[in-house]
């Protein structure tokens, strides 16, 4: 996007880039909600809807935002590294309203009980249908993590998410989690059940023999008479996160160069608007918005965080819009353009949170959803026990609902210390919900969910610990491979995050005791990335942590949070209370 400087401050003058607007509808009650809240007027020619990281949630559910999202260096302070009153002030939300309460963690448990759950695909798809009637031509894009996430999305091998993701009318989509199902069935679905009706795009993976593209880079789609391109960016370090041989053959990474390629061929092939639909994370976003030019826009996800205002990036050739649209199917994103003599000349962004209680649920997708279900309901329903304290994974170093995790791993397994994967994914229970199967397998449903029991030296143990946070905290957003921080249980340490790679973690202790080096521990875990781990007899991890429920007593108490002392860390606006 080509804007001078004038154009620029025109930009945020109109407040094109302001975001949730809910404005007299924040405290609206649900008739006065479904009736105004979402009626966005449309603005210019071309319109893009954009969700992500859904991870299989079909029905609506909680999800707290996180209360630590630090950014470091040039990241401090800047989007999407803000959280709590933080990010209300950056955007102009007030507190205490339903945007607040989509957006933060303050006055969560309170908030939650007024505003209820939010998402589900029946309420989306909605909302959906609402901004395609008032957008003619509007584009559905779908950032990944989609057919992963939830008991279901498991049991069915995605098919429970193709068939949900065709009914809600996804033009266009790219993935990360989805590789996770193998090689095999990621192409099954795309030359098949997406064959004619959506379009699976990532310009970054190739094959490891030849370099050929697995997939297609771009689409090309009119709309309005508009030719636009989008283009796909998977996540580069899906054989890092995630195992290996599940994508064997396919090479993945950050290729600016490729991805400027394909901005430059599909200029010459006529698109007057290109749009990078991806899944790196809004750091390396921002980062490649600033080296690649002639994108208009690139609507992100993987982080999970929605962001209320868009980021304009300046580069070589202009700008670039950035922004991404949340998680659990929470929000939508809405990005309208004006597009006159070939190019953008304006947009507005909305980023809009989806109340279950403010949009009917669509009775079509609803149909389809219980449809669906109705096989494994009764195992999704099944009571565990009770929390008496909020359940919740989001954070940068830990939440209670992986803090239950590790202490089952601990407790069941005879395990000193326990590590739980830094997984963004996962849904919140509020005090005295029911603990269910459901909630179990939102937390732990992966194809590699293997518990493992290892013993460990005191070295390895800091080497690991080590090795996470740079994925963190890296200056350079390259080198950030996604996720939050491992979380641990029984052991203490600090962290540094300013502090150089090898040197964050110090003062590791295990009940008071320093971490001998050499010494070996017992070390309880999950989701191992190593191949051997399929062969080894190991239980998966919610069979482990369903016997430590059921033997729980029919309550389990709120959890203590074990994280991190911080170092260096005050004042930052990524950081509850700094």
């Amino acid at each position: 996007m080509n804007l001078s400087k004038r154009e620029f401050f025109q930009v945020l003058g109109a407040g094109t880039m302001a975001g949730m607007g809910l404005g007299a509808y924040a405290d609206a009650d649900a008739a006065t909600a479904a009736n105004g809240l979402y009626d966005i007027p449309r603005f210019g020619n071309v319109s893009f809807l954009h969700m992500t990281d859904c991870h299989a949630q079909l029905k609506p559910i909680y999800f707290r935002e996180p209360s630590i999202n630090i950014g470091m260096g040039s990241m401090k302070g800047n989007l999407p590294h803000l959280v709590g009153e933080h990010l209300l002030k950056f955007a102009k939300v007030r507190p205490g309203t339903a945007e607040a309460y989509a957006l933060g963690y303050l006055d969560y448990e309170k908030a939650a009980k007024r505003y209820g759950k939010v998402g589900g695909f029946a309420h989306m798809a909605t909302l959906v249908k609402r901004m395609k009637a008032s957008r003619p031509g509007a584009l559905l894009l779908d950032g990944g993590d989609t057919w992963q996430g939830s008991g279901t999305a498991l049991w069915t091998n995605g098919q429970d998410m193709v068939d949900a993701c065709k009914l809600l009318g996804v033009d266009v989509m790219t993935g990360h989690w989805e590789f996770t199902l193998g090689m095999e069935r990621v192409k099954e679905i795309v030359d098949k059940d997406f064959a004619g009706k959506i379009d699976f795009v990532a310009q970054n993976i190739k094959t490891n023999d030849f370099g050929d593209p697995v997939f297609k880079p771009y689409v090309i789609r009119e709309i309005n008479g508009v030719p636009c391109a989008i283009i796909g960016q998977a996540f580069p370090y899906t054989p890092i996160a995630n195992p290996r041989y599940m994508v064997a053959d396919w090479s993945f990474g950050i290729q600016d160069d490729n991805l400027q390629k394909m901005v430059d061929e599909v200029r010459a092939k006529g698109a007057q608007v290109v749009v990078v639909l991806s899944h790196n994370g809004m750091d390396v976003d921002l980062k490649m918005a600033s080296r690649v030019t002639g994108i208009d826009a690139i609507m992100g996800g993987h982080t999970h965080d929605g962001m209320p205002v868009a980021t304009l990036v300046p580069n070589k050739g202009g700008k670039t819009i950035v922004t991404n649209a949340g998680s659990n199917t929470k929000f939508l994103g809405v990005l309208d353009f004006e597009v006159k003599d070939k190019r953008v000349m304006d947009f507005r962004y909305k980023l809009l949170p989806i109340f279950a209680n403010m949009l009917p649920a669509d009775p079509e997708m609803d149909a389809l959803i219980t449809r669906m279900r109705a096989p494994f309901e009764s195992k999704l329903a099944e009571k565990l026990a009770i929390t008496e304290g909020t359940l919740y994974r989001r954070g940068n170093f830990n939440g209670t609902g992986d803090q239950l995790l590790v202490d089952a791993l601990m407790d069941v397994q005879g395990a000193e210390i326990a590590f739980s994967p830094g997984f963004r994914w996962g849904t919140t229970l509020l005090p005295g919900q029911a603990i269910t199967r459901e909630w179990l397998m939102d937390m732990t449903a992966t194809t590699y969910s293997y518990a493992t029991v290892t013993e460990m030296t005191g070295d390895t143990i800091k080497t690991i610990l080590e090795d996470v946070p740079d994925n963190l905290f890296n200056p350079d957003p390259y080198y950030q491979q996604g996720g939050d921080m491992v979380r641990v249980g029984g052991l203490q340490y600090s962290c540094n995050p300013s502090a150089a790679m090898g040197k964050r973690i110090d003062n590791l202790q295990l009940q008071g005791r320093v971490l001998e080096a050499g010494k070996k521990y017992k070390v309880a875990g999950w989701a191992p990335v190593a191949e051997e781990a399929r062969t080894q007899g190991n239980k998966m991890v919610w069979d482990v942590v369903e016997t430590w429920l059921k033997a729980s007593g029919g309550k389990v108490s709120a959890r203590k949070l074990n994280t991190p002392t911080l170092v260096g860390v005050k004042p930052n606006p990524g950081y509850a209370g700094a």
